[in-house]
């Protein structure tokens, strides 16, 4: 199962697919916060995505691999490497785990775990196949949207993407 933040159980679900060295997937970053919290409703799907160069892959199973050690410690790693500056080699990745209070260790021996491999490898297979070229790239119900949008465009795509409510009874 991909990481999930917001409300796990949300009315509209937003699939971003990204790379942790894409400049544009960084300056998407601040945004996607900024949505989540104007929309407690949304279920945000993270999709590793790892295209730009062999160090996002091994960013991407780092990642992953901390989230073993719990969702919290995904989440607060990912916030980190998305706020990287710079092309993220292995040393890189590495050190920010560490400041995120990893295990360096077991995320280590984590990583090795051919499961990790298979869902990289999945989400790769999945975005060829629903057209994804590039990242950023959001799925909000039936909409694509390609590279760092304005959060009104976001917002608007999850509206449009929200279930109606259900009718009220008239006494």
């Amino acid at each position: 199962m991909s990481p999930v933040v917001g409300d796990p159980n949300g009315k509209v679900t937003v699939v971003e697919f990204f790379d942790y060295n894409c400049t544009y997937c960084r300056a998407a970053g601040p945004m996607v916060t900024e949505l989540l919290q104007g929309n407690p409703d949304v279920r945000f799907v993270y999709k590793e995505f790892p295209t730009l160069a062999a160090s996002s892959r091994f960013a991407a199973q780092a990642a992953l691999a901390a989230r073993r050690q719990s969702p919290e410690l995904y989440t607060a790693f990912h916030d980190r490497l998305m706020k990287a500056k710079g092309r993220l080699d292995e040393d890189a990745v590495v050190q920010i785990a560490r400041e995120a209070a990893v295990d360096v260790d077991r995320m280590r021996a984590d990583m090795e775990d051919p499961a990790i491999n298979k869902r990289i490898d999945g989400n790769i297979e999945l975005a060829r196949a629903i057209g994804v070229t590039g990242t950023p790239t959001f799925i909000i119900g039936d909409a694509m949207l390609v590279g760092v949008k304005p959060l009104q465009q976001m917002e608007s795509a999850i509206a449009d993407a929200r279930p109606p409510s259900a009718p009220t009874l008239a006494r």
